[in-house]
């Protein structure tokens, strides 16, 4: 049985959907949609999601896409399209950003981090969106807590957090003439690969045991637990859904209450 928020021939687009928070979303989505378009740049890791989509009802299309090349955003724009024909909603995920600290970043490092997060990000919004016109769709964008507590040691990960957040809200005016709803989520510290890598150098910059790692930094960023990207994926589905048709141009914070902030 399909949930309340399942429409019949609505097609959703997920990017970073080979894992963690995006493989978790897409997944989540096959409740609520006909079809899911993954694009990651792991095929394998596309596939095994993929098998996981249509376990739950939906058909999926794999899209082995490096979104960091200027044209790899409108060529999976087409092929979801031209395989699926039409779209819904899309909900940028993909992310990829240098965690050096802001004296040890160089102008590579900033490239590199900009080329996914945010301009991936840009060229899909923008390939997706006289698409997304036609069906008065969704746009859920990825920024993350950092932009509001930014970090020396993570700088580049807050710098372009932030400029996605100013992006989205530009998405989310154009989209109010165009019929189109933009918000974003900002996941908090959410259990996945990189998280346990960030971790593991949290731990060796401390002097501690992976464990106690966990525990500590939990503790400090004021955390009961940490989060897992099942937690994250039901607000991307609810902000697609029309359960959230009156919700444009909103931020979500997804964090434990790790910012403690009023707005």
């Amino acid at each position: 049985m399909m949930d309340e928020g399942f429409e019949a021939g609505r097609v959703a687009l997920v990017t970073g959907a080979s894992r963690g928070i995006g493989r978790a979303t897409a997944i989540r989505l096959a409740t609520d949609f006909s079809a899911v378009a993954i694009v990651a740049r792991s095929e394998t890791g596309l596939e095994s999601a993929a098998d996981e989509i249509r376990a739950a009802g939906a058909r999926a299309l794999v899209l082995p896409f490096d979104l960091r090349h200027p044209d790899a955003a409108a060529r999976a724009v087409a092929a979801t399209v031209g395989v699926l024909g039409r779209l819904d909603a899309v909900a940028t995920i993909a992310g990829d950003v240098s965690q050096k600290g802001l004296f040890d970043l160089g102008d590579g490092d900033w490239h590199d981090s900009l080329a996914l997060k945010f301009h991936g990000m840009r060229r899909m919004v923008l390939a997706a969106w006289p698409h997304l016109r036609k069906t008065s769709g969704a746009v859920a964008i990825t920024s993350g807590t950092s932009a509001f507590v930014p970090k020396a040691a993570f700088a580049a990960v807050g710098a372009i957090n932030a400029m996605i957040l100013a992006l989205s809200r530009t998405f989310a005016e154009q989209g109010q003439a165009d019929g189109i709803r933009v918000n974003s989520v900002s996941p908090g510290p959410v259990m996945t690969d990189r998280r346990r890598q960030m971790l593991h150098r949290f731990a060796q910059n401390r002097g501690l045991d992976p464990d106690s790692a966990v525990t500590v930094f939990a503790r400090e960023n004021g955390i009961i637990r940490f989060g897992e990207p099942q937690d994250v994926a039901e607000v991307y589905a609810w902000l697609l859904s029309p359960a959230a048709s009156w919700v444009c141009g909103s931020n979500f914070r997804v964090d434990g209450g790790e910012v403690k902030v009023a707005f």
